[in-house]
């Protein structure tokens, strides 16, 4: 084993190797390498990246699941109230893995200025919400707080703030039609306290968050009637499991919906990222492989020499085989290092300084994000490196075809 370990050492510090035909093909190999790392990290990290902040989203506005009355309007504009007299309201303790529930209502209203107006809703929330995920949206200002008193104050999007021209101080009148047409609209008076982003242009264009009892008082509704629940989960893969356990343990006039179901077409939408990625790993290591059965090739058909001197020294096909994967596993393993250092250092900084932007209404964020996982990381360079050098095992059977009288004169 050291007199095969010193021979592969000195193939690969010869310094006419260096300096050789195979040279240019030994650099476009690790080169294939670093590239393909570099694009597969990109893909998994900015995929994964993209799939969690879709999710997290549709999350923060709606919760995992949605407890609601069979009869409310899908599209929320006439929500039929429920009462906040559940056993599973303030703790859903009859399903392990619900960490929280909160009471939320929806009201339709149009914003009106002096020179535009906008059609959304304002969503109601209580004491009782749970504010981590908007603090993770906030740019300006800051979150409203809400006590069993009115509060006036409301949280809007950068969406509306920059459409309608607010600035956090501002106050602004939004109109709200009574279910008899002939009535005239209430009018509430709001400030804005905090402007967020969530990049989800279709959610942030649709809800104001303001005072649970404004919506109450609107729909002419008791402090103990709501619109919905949202319930929220401590792990996002048990979401289909806990959703049909949360389902079974509700009133049969209530309906519990996933996140998953609420927006089907988006979450169908997301699995395809997934594919991708699948398939970007694929053929990126296919491609760095040849390559590296190219330069494999090359390197055999230089040192053929060597080969038929080492066959009529005594070694066997195996331990000359041994010696130009060792070689090549050298070359995937710089290969991986500089693809590693190059990728990983592109995606910090995407992380960082955000320069790679997206159209909201195409990909639901502004910027790409970065999921960075060492997991991932460990196991893709391990899996490059594995299916890279069995794939080398092919070429590398053409040194128990070569004779050695015939490679020592081999020119």
């Amino acid at each position: 084993m050291n007199y095969e370990y010193f021979l592969a050492k000195r193939i690969i510090g010869n310094k006419s190797y260096k300096s050789s035909v195979s040279a240019p093909i030994i650099k476009i190999g690790i080169a294939a390498i670093a590239i393909s790392t570099i694009v597969m990290l990109i893909a998994i990290a900015t995929g994964i990246g993209l799939e969690h902040k879709i999710r997290d989203k549709a999350v923060a506005f709606n919760g995992h699941i949605t407890i609601s009355n069979f009869d409310s309007n899908a599209s929320e504009g006439a929500q039929v109230p429920i009462s906040k007299d559940q056993v599973f309201y303030p703790e859903f303790n009859s399903v392990e893995g619900v960490s929280h529930v909160q009471a939320v209502a929806n009201k339709f209203g149009i914003i009106r200025t002096n020179t535009d107006f906008e059609g959304l809703f304002l969503k109601g929330v209580g004491t009782d919400y749970d504010w981590r995920y908007f603090k993770k949206f906030l740019i300006e200002g800051r979150l409203p707080s809400y006590t069993q008193k009115y509060s006036n104050e409301v949280l809007i999007s950068k969406y509306l703030a920059d459409r309608l021209v607010f600035v956090v101080g501002d106050s602004f009148q939004m109109y709200f039609m009574k279910s008899d047409p002939s009535q005239p609209p209430s009018i509430m008076k709001y400030v804005v306290v905090g402007i967020f982003n969530s990049g989800f242009e279709e959610l942030d264009k649709t809800y104001v968050i303001g005072d649970i009892n404004h919506v109450q008082r609107l729909n002419r509704w008791s402090k103990d009637q709501i619109g919905n629940f949202e319930v929220f989960i401590s792990n996002y893969n048990d979401l289909d499991r806990l959703g049909n356990e949360v389902y079974a343990q509700t009133p049969s006039t209530l309906d519990a919906m996933t996140v998953k179901q609420k927006y089907a077409t988006i979450f169908e939408w997301i699995p395809i990222f997934t594919t991708n990625i699948y398939g970007i790993i694929g053929i990126m290591i296919l491609v760095g492989a040849i390559n590296m059965i190219t330069a494999l090739l090359v390197l055999i058909l230089e040192r053929t020499q060597m080969i038929g001197i080492l066959k009529a020294l005594g070694s066997s096909n195996w331990s000359i085989r041994k010696l130009f994967l060792y070689n090549a596993s050298y070359l995937i393993a710089c290969g991986l290092f500089w693809g590693n250092l190059i990728g990983i250092g592109i995606l910090l900084l995407q992380k960082q300084f955000e320069f790679l932007k997206l159209d909201p209404s195409v990909y639901y964020v502004t910027v790409a994000p970065v999921y960075l996982d060492w997991t991932y990381v460990v196991l893709l360079n391990l899996m490059t490196f594995v299916l890279c050098l069995l794939m080398l095992l092919i070429p590398s059977f053409l040194i128990s075809k070569i004779m050695p009288v015939k490679a020592i004169q081999f020119e």
